[in-house]
């Protein structure tokens, strides 16, 4: 029982995640077809927020009213940065560069996401980067590999690639051409989206230090995204008020699943993996979600993929990979040093035990000899010189 609660233990982290990019892979779907039928991008990326704030806030208040910390004016600038970086900034250019491209091609951008967290670690030393050591050099031309991917995949396209389950007609493929008639403003957006997504992930670790509440974490990010997000859309939305209109269609779906799965219950899930694991780990797996993406693309939105960027995304997912490997071997390391510094200390428990076990002897026979002679003796000075040697 004691080795399978460990093995459930160390597991939970690596399911979490892959759950995640299942959320992910979802949201890309849902949000794309919605995209397609004319939602704004700014409006969808208020109403995720609204929703996962009404969703999160109620567990928030009742599930961490005894721990909740002091909110002081530094843990108010951090959220408030944090409503700023993902929910605003984020969501707005991920979705705008989705509405120019592909929901395929959105997730496999997405992938250069680990590559810009490591870069933000390793400057801001929560990264262990050691340039002389096998994999730390893995760590770093992973992510110039990752990059290159993502270059590779925005500018080369290639030969169309046939699908057994997907019939291309001539207004499909034009369609798919008149959806993907701005690629490279696309891949633009989603990158620096996804550079302030990775900046978001870090200040999130960094706040957890000093506001260790998930959940409330969460909910006042959610909330700050809300009303950030909300002044971004008017100004962006202004003079168009029929676009904040939504009905039960798949608006309201796409409004629906982004807020409680991939805000609300991934941030939450976030956190606490971040924890455990650190910034990196959290978006190690984010390659599972491209291919989630590209199957049910090709299937429930008929996108049409090509060569070139089919082998962007595996040199993309290559690169990804060789800083996974480089971080796996980290945790070894880091791991291995803390048995053996908890073997010297065990190792210097037990040498120290004897000398207290004569010190305690001596001191004894020092009281049985006042009592018997009637003057002070300073018999243990030598065993206490001897303990604090030791």
């Amino acid at each position: 029982m004691g080795s399978s609660g460990v093995m459930c233990s160390r597991a939970r982290p690596y399911l979490a995640v892959i759950l995640l990019q299942f959320g992910y892979a979802g949201m890309n779907i849902i949000s794309k077809f919605a995209l397609n039928k004319g939602m704004s991008p700014h409006v969808l990326a208020v109403y995720r927020h609204a929703v996962a704030t009404i969703v999160i806030a109620p567990f928030a208040i009742f599930l961490d009213r005894k721990v909740r910390p002091k909110m002081t004016f530094s843990t108010f600038i951090k959220i408030s940065l944090l409503g700023l970086l993902e929910p605003t900034i984020d969501q707005n250019l991920y979705y705008t560069g989705m509405k120019y491209t592909t929901a395929i091609f959105t997730s496999a951008m997405s992938n250069i996401l680990p590559a810009f967290v490591f870069l933000m670690a390793w400057i801001l030393r929560l990264e262990r980067v050691n340039i002389r050591k096998l994999h730390s050099q893995a760590k770093i031309i992973g992510t110039v590999v990752t990059v290159g991917g993502a270059m590779l995949m925005t500018l080369v396209k290639g030969p169309m690639i046939d699908l057994p389950w997907i019939k291309v007609s001539d207004n499909q493929q034009s369609s798919a051409t008149s959806t993907m008639q701005h690629p490279i403003e696309g891949a633009i957006l989603i990158a620096v989206g996804c550079f302030t997504w990775a900046a978001f992930i870090i200040l999130q670790a960094i706040t957890l230090k000093s506001y260790p509440t998930e959940l409330s974490l969460t909910a006042l990010i959610c909330l700050m995204g809300t009303i950030e997000g909300t002044v971004v859309a008017l100004v962006m939305e202004r003079g168009n008020p029929s676009v904040w209109s939504i009905h039960f269609d798949c608006k309201l779906l796409a409004s629906l699943y982004s807020g409680v799965i991939c805000s609300g219950l991934a941030y939450y899930i976030q956190g606490v993996i971040m924890k455990k694991k650190g910034p990196v780990f959290v978006t190690t797996f984010s390659p599972l979600s491209m291919v989630i993406v590209a199957i049910m693309g090709s299937f429930l939105l008929a996108e049409i993929m090509y060569l070139g960027r089919i082998i962007g995304a595996l040199v993309i997912v290559f690169g990804l990979y060789s800083v996974v490997w480089g971080k796996s071997k980290d945790d070894e390391a880091l791991s291995s040093s803390g048995i053996n510094k908890a073997e010297l200390t065990i190792d210097l428990h037990h040498q120290q035990q004897p000398m207290a076990k004569m010190s305690g002897i001596v001191g004894s026979l020092n009281e049985d000899i006042e009592d018997s002679i009637g003057f002070d003796l300073d018999l243990t000075s030598s065993t206490k010189r001897a303990d604090e040697s030791v």
